[in-house]
């Protein structure tokens, strides 16, 4: 009942601040003008895209267009890589920095509430700020792709060309967005690790999107040298999502690559922890 209560607090306190919404606002304002672009330069990017698919599929010859709705939103999801990640740093990165930041700890940890229920009701809430986001996410980019373009097959460009039945694309999506979320809440959990150690909620961000971005970088750079750290980097399975759209739907890897993020995310939170724990707050 008192954690309940807690993350309700820390809830309120994430919505109450004007940077939680930009993310939402960015979003809102985005799909739009993409949906629109998508279909002033239809017929263009469909005879591209089938000049291409018969290149790769040899004497494959594409009859109607593949741009729908579905395929609108899959070509989006590629925004996980970079561009929801910086949303959600602006939120995580000052939930326990702001505070520090603000002086406030000094009054609401003298409260009769352990430190360890503090951060983690501040943990579960940017856990929660994450799912709302990339469930807005999901929501706008299907709702208006598929009120503007309409339904369809799947094109998915995996070993060639690879087309999913219109009866199989929603629950796809449903298990993409899912480890979509799982693959955010390792960026929220970065970024709070970062927030954990300073009292100013810029740094933890700048620090979390210089990490994703350097081992975005070391992960998809195709050199020799880079193979040895690429199982490292918990950026490299941060396509698993994409995994969903496989046919079959390759059950174990997947498996796998959560297990590597999960565990990521657990180091964070422990480390996230211990530094809240000891943290000075009378200096």
């Amino acid at each position: 009942m008192l954690m309940s209560r807690l993350i309700r607090n820390e809830i309120i306190k994430i919505v109450g601040k004007k940077r939680s919404l930009i993310g939402f606002a960015a979003i809102g304002v985005l799909m739009p003008i993409i949906m629109f672009a998508f279909s002033y330069h239809q017929s263009g990017f469909s005879s591209e895209f089938s000049h291409r698919a018969a290149n790769i599929g040899g004497g494959l010859i594409m009859v109607g267009t593949p741009v729908n709705g579905y395929f609108i939103t899959h070509l989006i999801m590629n925004f996980l890589w970079v561009h929801i990640p910086f949303l959600i740093t602006l939120v995580a990165g000052d939930v326990v920095a702001g505070e520090g930041g603000a002086g406030t700890f000094r009054i609401y940890l003298t409260r009769p509430v352990s430190r360890l229920r503090i951060i983690i009701s501040k943990l579960c809430a940017s856990y929660l700020y994450t799912a709302a986001i990339i469930l807005f996410f999901a929501l706008l980019s299907l709702g208006l792709g598929i009120l503007w373009h309409g339904t369809g097959d799947l094109v998915v460009i995996h070993k060639g060309i690879l087309i999913l039945s219109s009866d199989m694309v929603p629950w796809r999506f449903a298990l993409a967005f899912t480890f979509a979320i799982l693959v955010m809440c390792v960026v929220t959990s970065l970024t709070f690790m970062f927030s954990s150690m300073v009292n100013n909620g810029i740094g933890p961000m700048i620090g979390a999107m210089a990490v994703i971005i350097i081992s975005l970088a070391l992960s998809t750079i195709p050199l020799e040298i880079f193979e040895t750290i690429r199982p490292y980097l918990f950026t490299t399975y941060f396509d698993v999502w994409q995994k969903a759209f496989y046919d079959p739907i390759p059950w174990g890897e997947i498996a796998q690559n959560l297990g590597i993020l999960g565990t990521y995310a657990a180091g964070f939170v422990l480390v996230s922890f211990w530094i809240f724990i000891r943290k000075d707050i009378l200096t």
